[in-house]
């Protein structure tokens, strides 16, 4: 029998279900009210583990919808808004192209086929995946095997990570082992092997020979995770909680290397009051060299305070793909996590809200999101044995 807590998570994808895909929120909210490449995909891929129907259904349109809007050249949109009249508006980003769409897409395509044994719908998509993997490559622009990634061209959209980012990286190592998995070639693999060399040897101090930036690998100290990003101008040494969550999905690295992982994680949310990972840590606060490059990096109104949004502020999605990492390290870890989930997503009456200040606890974005209602569900259904194509 299901929980109340997982029955109003259901609920609220229900409720975001639209003909054309998963909406970001059950809200009224026009942005919101949008095929999100980012959102629809995570919550695809809750909907196969829980496996309704018309959740999957909605899963389905919902990578239709990016696929029918694909840019020529490869892009996957952002988002894609359908208007009253039947047009569309579509969106590959704001003041920066989002790349991290395309992995997404590649993710959820793959995921569905592997989950409804549907090697019709691969072989449709296939030459959206082949464009979207070709688009992957040119962006590395020097065939390094890492994708050079703008200021706010990830989920991150108004944080200060750019260059080689940790999260696009192992992201793309997700899609590619995935597309293998059920398309396998030898170049394919090839590529595997040199980006996981690469993830490997370039994002922790462990000694590399040939480091991608060799100034700035002299000076990298050993930490227990990954760096968030590898810069012309050296790293970016704060924790990303998402990255590092998809390293740990991932299996990257070796037993010993994972141990040290969760030992930090688990360091790093018990000392914290929602008993969460933040998105990164430690928050930038005006004192910080960084402060300047953050709050001038927002289209609208500044939302990264210190223990906000992604500047330190705690999502239920990104831990949802912690509580699923975690599983197969330590299964009680990702109980604790889900309660810890359900306990937000059920403030202000199952509010599902984006995301909670670290300080105060406070909610913070917009109620009724899908990825929050989404991560849940994942913990949930990987704690009843089920488990994604990684």
């Amino acid at each position: 029998m299901q929980s109340l807590p997982y029955i109003k998570a259901v609920q609220i994808m229900v409720q975001a279900s639209s003909p054309h895909g998963f909406l970001a929120s059950a809200n009224e909210i026009t942005n919101y009210k949008r095929v999100w490449a980012r959102d629809g995909v995570i919550c695809g891929l809750a909907a196969l583990l829980d496996g309704d129907k018309n959740l999957i259904g909605t899963t389905k349109e919902t990578l239709l919808t990016l696929a029918e809007h694909q840019h020529e050249l490869g892009h996957i949109p952002s988002n894609v808004h359908f208007n009253e009249d039947g047009t569309t508006n579509i969106s590959f980003g704001g003041l920066a192209g989002r790349v991290d769409t395309v992995s997404w897409f590649i993710v959820g395509v793959c995921n569905y086929a592997w989950f409804m044994k549907d090697q019709d719908f691969l072989e449709q998509l296939k030459p959206n995946i082949e464009k979207g993997l070709k688009l992957l490559q040119s962006w590395e622009f020097n065939n390094n095997h890492l994708v050079y990634v703008p200021r706010s061209g990830n989920w991150a959209d108004e944080y200060i990570t750019e260059g080689h980012t940790f999260y696009d990286q192992v992201l793309r190592l997700w899609a590619l082992q995935c597309y293998n998995h059920l398309n396998n070639s030898k170049p394919l693999e090839e590529k595997i092997v040199a980006i996981t060399n690469s993830l490997l040897g370039n994002y922790r101090a462990v000694g590399m020979d040939k480091p991608y930036h060799p100034r700035a690998y002299l000076q990298l100290e050993e930490h227990p995770y990954y760096m968030a990003s590898v810069t012309p101008s050296g790293y970016q040494g704060m924790f990303d909680a998402f990255g590092n969550s998809l390293a740990l999905l991932l299996k990257l690295g070796d037993k010993k290397q994972h141990d040290a992982l969760i030992s930090h994680c688990e360091e790093l949310r018990k000392e914290l009051k929602l008993q969460l990972l933040p998105a990164f840590w430690p928050p930038i606060t005006p004192e910080d060299e960084d402060w300047r490059l953050l709050e001038n990096n927002c289209k609208y109104e500044f939302r990264n305070f210190p223990f906000e949004f992604h500047n330190g502020g705690t999502w239920q999605m990104v831990n949802g793909f912690y509580g699923i990492a975690a599983y197969h390290h330590n299964a009680e870890i990702s109980e604790e996590i889900l309660a810890n989930i359900e306990s937000l997503n059920s403030e202000e009456n199952y509010g599902f809200y984006e995301n909670f200040n670290t300080e105060t606890i406070a909610v913070n974005g917009v109620e009724k999101c899908t990825w929050s209602a989404a991560g849940q569900i994942l913990v949930a259904q990987y704690l009843n044995g089920k488990k994604l194509l990684v």
